[in-house]
């Protein structure tokens, strides 16, 4: 590591030099990972394969969308499935005496 003489330096250089050591930090984890696929993907290629074959990324799984079990007294258009947070209108409904029953759809 070089050593410098901060106090030979001017302002200028060192604001420069500050704002050099900020970045070689806040990109010091990107460049070790970067080095670390480098050195993965090579010795994949070594052993006849690509990283992406022995590496499964692509299994991503997604939820399909629930069919909905509720729908609004008035307004068909307005449905709810029974995840995640009641609708205002399922509530409002259920306020002024319908019952879950009342809502399901048959």
């Amino acid at each position: 590591m070089a050593d410098f003489d901060l106090e030979a330096l001017s302002l200028g250089e060192l604001k420069k030099m500050q704002k050099d050591v900020a970045k070689a930090i806040s990109t010091f984890e990107d460049r070790q990972k970067a080095e670390a696929r480098a050195k993965v993907e090579a010795l994949a290629r070594k052993l006849g394969y690509s990283l992406a074959e022995l590496v499964s990324t692509e299994t991503k799984f997604s939820r399909a969308p629930a069919a909905a079990k509720y729908r609004h007294p008035e307004n068909p258009a307005l449905t709810w499935s029974g995840r995640g947070r009641k609708p205002q209108w399922f509530m409002e409904a259920q306020e002024t005496g319908k019952t879950v029953s009342d809502l399901a759809i048959s």
